[in-house]
């Protein structure tokens, strides 16, 4: 008794992210936000580097090879989030409501879950890799990059797992700089790697995906170290790898949002993939692509935003300061408002120039410009949609959550990509996007104001 009461006490003595509760809204959102932008956008970036050095070391053909990946590793994504964003928001709601010891054991959680979907994922994804990739819209053409660039992620897909969720347990324990760090250093090994494994070694879009799981895999290395540090609230230690039902359960269950979302979008991304097949063609899957790792940029910087919200909105939530917890929504909402209307504006005036980025092909170009002007036509109001749903997921109310990722997708976007294609061909493939953006943020709205109704009640009975 006397000892765990001691151990209490030296950790409630450790430095706890207390200003979470205390310190002006404004500055704590840039406090964790920024470093979580640089993070995301530097992640958002390799991944276009990536695509620069197959589109012009390998061919236009191996663009659209990569492209075939983008449902596999949505898929792969949503377990990595299924664990990593509902234990880290847990972490967030413990730490706030001061329950350390709980929080500690979440960590040791992460660690055994991430270890088990990851190894589990290749398992089961790596024997039937040609007939999905084929299924996702591939041909003999496109398919053979594809393989050779999955082969080496999959067989790289615990590291990436547990990569990420630490990272998550990283921003939600009060340390975003430590977060950013990761990332970067994800970021510039891949950059330096990549352009010597597939040019100079000649290995191809295999060379890509090697130097992305080594470049985690090194960045996994230091996260294990420093959460070892004797001197951190939340760290690995005997005791804290054990399973347990209730942190388990919890975790799953605010994850579950981000987990459907992506479960989502690699559906999706398939009907997308089949669509441009039928009516464009191969380049066409490339041009979706290119479009795709450029907008990505865009909803990176969003998702930074949404990382450094979720610490403050969680620990606000948990000790019931709803009026703080209204202020940080608001912050986020106008900042994500300001990034994804830069996004349009270069959608609208200068697409041929990002994509040529990419690819010298002059065809790809032109079809790359076309649906870039389209995607983006309502993407003023994308930052809200998503700063909506994350908001929910972050205080803890995942069916909300759930509902809110799931709207866009599938209640508006999926009809559109069944329905328009069949009149309007490859341009109704385009235009489903922007009209499911449109349809989504209409009901994030008025669900958002619905709950800022509920806050004012519970501020007011107090």
């Amino acid at each position: 008794m006397y000892l765990c009461a001691l151990k209490e006490k030296n950790m409630s003595q450790q430095k706890t992210p207390t200003a979470l509760g205390t310190e002006k809204i404004g500055k704590l959102l840039m406090q964790y936000a920024i470093p979580a932008i640089i993070a995301m956008t530097a992640s958002s970036l390799y991944n276009m580097v990536d695509s620069i050095f197959i589109g012009h070391g390998v061919g236009a053909l191996a663009i659209s090879g990569l492209a075939l990946t983008f449902p596999l590793m949505n898929l792969g994504a949503a377990f990595g989030s299924l664990v990593g964003v509902g234990a880290s928001t847990l972490i967030s709601v413990k730490l706030g409501q001061k329950d350390y010891g709980t929080a500690q054991k979440i960590l040791g959680n992460v660690l055994i879950l991430n270890l088990i979907i990851g190894i589990s994922f290749t398992l089961l994804v790596l024997p039937f890799l040609d007939p999905i990739l084929y299924f996702f819209g591939g041909s003999d053409e496109t398919v053979k990059y594809a393989r050779e660039f999955m082969q080496i992620i999959l067989l790289g897909n615990v590291v990436t797992h547990l990569y990420l969720g630490l990272n998550a347990v990283l921003r939600a324990s009060g340390h975003p700089q430590k977060a950013m760090i990761a990332t970067i250093t994800t970021v510039v090994i891949n950059v330096l790697l990549a352009p010597l494994f597939i040019f100079v070694f000649d290995w191809g879009i295999r060379g890509a995906a090697a130097a992305t799981v080594c470049a985690q895999l090194i960045a996994l290395l230091w996260q294990f170290h420093f959460f070892s540090r004797k001197d951190e609230l939340i760290r690995l230690q005997k005791g804290i790898y054990r399973l347990e039902r209730k942190i388990v359960t919890d975790s799953l269950a605010i994850g579950m949002a981000p987990f459907l979302m992506n479960m989502a979008s690699c559906f999706i991304v398939i009907l997308i993939n089949q669509g441009l097949k039928k009516y464009g063609g191969d380049l066409a899957i490339g041009a979706f692509g290119i479009v795709n790792r450029i907008v990505f940029v865009f909803i990176m910087i969003v998702l930074g935003l949404n990382q450094g919200m979720q610490p403050i909105a969680g620990y606000n939530f948990g000790a019931k300061l709803y009026p703080r917890v209204t202020r940080v929504l608001k912050e986020t909402i106008r900042y994500a408002t300001v990034i994804t209307t830069i996004g349009f504006l270069i959608g609208m005036f200068i697409p041929e120039m990002v994509s040529a980025i990419f690819t010298s092909d002059p065809e790809l170009i032109a079809i790359s410009s076309k649906g870039f002007r389209l995607v983006v036509l309502f993407f003023p109001i994308v930052g809200f949609q998503m700063v909506a749903s994350n908001f929910f997921q972050s205080i803890g109310m995942a069916n909300k959550a759930i509902f809110l990722s799931l709207t866009r997708q599938m209640l508006f976007l999926v009809p559109c990509l069944l329905i328009l294609p069949h009149y309007y061909g490859q341009l109704g493939v385009w235009v489903s996007m922007p009209v499911a953006d449109l349809a989504a943020s209409v009901v994030s709205g008025a669900m958002l104001w619905w709950q800022f109704r509920q806050f004012k009640k519970a501020e007011a009975a107090r």
